[in-house]
């Protein structure tokens, strides 16, 4: 009985953890800004409350301003680019996650990095969807019933 509570309990550990990632993964940029403008004020002397100030600010002022020009830019090329930007340090931190995971339960070394890969495909595809999806949808400027009506993939798709 008792290993049968360890083993749920593991899977539901997992699972919270993989949940994280796929959360957190979009802040990863931020995050990065943060630690290396935190580390960077220490160094030069801010002291631990400074850096930690300086990190909070350059992490949160990096999250505000990719979050902006998501929903600014008009250009899909644009905005696919700076959530490309966003995605491409997900994709990494997905890849040494799932390689940490990987690395528990696969003894082959290759299948390690294939795992590694396709979580890495994962987390990055994820974070950039949810930047690039983040952006306000573009309505149409006309009369009401324009404005009302949602353009459709389908739509998209037949009119070019």
């Amino acid at each position: 009985m008792i290993i049968v509570i360890g083993i749920v309990l593991s899977f539901v550990g997992l699972g919270f953890l993989c949940w994280l990632l796929f959360t957190l993964a979009v802040q990863a940029v931020p995050f990065f800004a943060a630690v290396t403008a935190g580390f960077a004020a220490y160094r030069s002397g801010a002291g631990e409350i400074g850096a930690i100030l300086v990190g909070l600010t350059a992490g949160a002022f990096t999250l505000a301003a990719g979050q902006i020009a998501i929903a600014t830019l008009r250009s899909p090329f644009l905005r696919a680019a700076v959530a490309l930007i966003f995605a491409a340090p997900a994709a990494v931190a997905g890849y040494h996650a799932a390689l940490g995971l990987a690395q528990i339960g696969v003894p082959a070394e290759g299948w390690r990095r294939v795992f590694a890969l396709l979580g890495a495909i994962a987390v990055g595809g994820t974070a950039w969807a949810r930047m690039a999806l983040s952006a306000p949808s573009d309505t149409r400027h006309g009369d009401a019933s324009d404005s009302k009506s949602p353009v459709s993939l389908a739509s998209v798709a037949r009119d070019g």
